[in-house]
């Protein structure tokens, strides 16, 4: 009876509480919207697996926040911000500049999107986060979870796993999020804008592109070296066209198995005690605020470049300047269709959607230079 006593006194049934289960059953809703809304499953599913297995009470020894244990070691992939930049190299090896390099005023979008970076910031810093904590949270505005990753890990490691956890969900969103405000800030004509089509892009610019790029990004936000440096190394074993066999490894199979750990780590390490606080509810929403100042900024310096420029742009490109590739582009071209059925703007938007990707590495190397003592 005694060892009866002892097996039932250690099974999880005893320890679980209300929180746990309240965590299950996010990593549960997770798991739903990846499998049957399709919302960024290679994230939403590893995340919403790990959440249930991390909430589950754990014998010693094996707890997701126990040195030496199966779950701490991977997690150190993401605490030590060795995961994310790793990430930016297969990215990078995926990634055709050529939109960009073809239409180079696009850029600006990228930028502009940057702006609900610092407005969510400010905002933060009201609320009474600290300046780590506010800038590891405004970065949530850039729609792009490694990047939130790796400045979290750097600036505020308390708040990683809620960070980590409200970027990707927005990340998630961005079909849900976006079209409301494209549609509330333009005009049914300015969504029909068609624009030129763009230049052929030679093999020597796409070649010369990532090392002036990464050395004027370096220059001006030395922070970003780390994140900036994989992105462009990962690009340029692509478009050597001499290292295909790096280029494949690191745009599939490295990147697979390193958006597998990363997502299952952070979501095993989501704890309930944690997670479910007014500190990460106030995440939640500075980040939707961050998000949705992002896509509203790229949307109205879209409007402002049409004022100044003789070529007209379509507002709804703004918007994909947040970094999110390349959802935030399809989103575009969706939006862009209804208003036009024969008006395609996948390839337009694809510029400010990889300008906005180096533009958010850049904005964490800022805050990074700024903030860290």
């Amino acid at each position: 009876m005694d060892m009866l006593t002892n097996f039932i006194m250690s099974t999880g049934f005893v320890d679980i509480t209300w929180q746990n289960i309240v965590m299950i059953l996010f990593g549960c809703l997770f798991i739903y919207l990846a499998i049957t809304k399709g919302y960024e499953p290679l994230l939403l599913l590893p995340i919403g697996f790990g959440l249930i297995v991390g909430n589950i009470p754990m014998p010693p020894g094996m707890g997701s926040s126990e040195e030496g244990s199966f779950f701490y070691t991977i997690y150190q992939g993401v605490s030590q911000g060795i995961y994310p930049p790793l990430i930016f190299l297969g990215v990078g090896a995926m990634t055709d500049f050529s939109s960009m390099l073809s239409n180079p005023k696009l850029v600006l979008l990228g930028a502009a999107a940057q702006f609900g970076i610092f407005l969510t910031l400010i905002g933060a810093l009201f609320l009474g986060f600290t300046p780590l904590q506010a800038g590891a949270i405004g970065i949530i505005g850039g729609a792009d979870g490694p990047t939130a990753i790796f400045l979290a890990s750097k600036l505020a490691p308390e708040l990683l796993g809620s960070i980590a956890i409200a970027a990707y969900s927005y990340m998630s969103l961005v079909p849900v999020i976006q079209p409301p405000i494209m549609r509330l800030l333009t005009t049914k004509e300015e969504r029909q804008i068609r624009m030129v089509v763009a230049r052929q892009v030679s093999k020597k610019e796409k070649i010369i592109f990532p090392i002036v790029a990464f050395l004027i990004c370096t220059l001006i936000a030395p922070g970003s070296m780390v994140l900036i440096g994989c992105l462009f190394f990962g690009n340029i074993l692509k478009e050597s066209l001499v290292t295909e066999r790096l280029a494949n490894t690191a745009r599939n199979a490295m990147i697979d198995i390193l958006t597998i750990l990363l997502g299952f780590s952070v979501g095993a390490h989501t704890l309930a005690e944690n997670f479910l606080t007014w500190q990460s509810i106030g995440i939640f929403v500075m980040g939707a605020t961050a998000f949705a100042c992002a896509t509203a900024a790229g949307v109205l310096f879209a409007k402002l470049m049409n004022v100044i420029c003789k070529t007209k742009i379509n507002p709804l490109v703004g918007a994909a300047g947040v970094s999110a590739v390349p959802n935030s582009a399809r989103v575009v071209n969706k939006v862009g269709l209804e208003a036009d059925p024969g008006n395609y703007l996948l390839m337009h938007a694809m510029a400010p959607n990889v300008a906005g990707v180096v533009g958010s590495a850049i904005a964490a190397g800022v805050l990074l230079t700024v903030l860290l003592p």
